[in-house]
């Protein structure tokens, strides 16, 4: 699948480089924000937490 193909999920408005990339994933990502922590606690779910960055070699 390329990486626009197929329903963005919610980070396909966020400005990070990195996000952006994961933007069309099959995973309903949320930013870093209150949105998500009331998501999770609401639920009674754990945060999955995805740290990295964009790099170019």
């Amino acid at each position: 699948m390329k990486p626009t193909e197929g329903k963005p999920n919610r980070l396909h408005n966020e400005k990070s480089p990195y996000l952006l990339q994961h933007a069309y994933n099959p995973v309903d990502w949320y930013a870093w924000s209150d949105e998500a922590f009331a998501k999770a606690k609401s639920e009674n779910k754990p945060i999955f937490l995805s740290i990295g960055y964009s790099t170019c070699h």
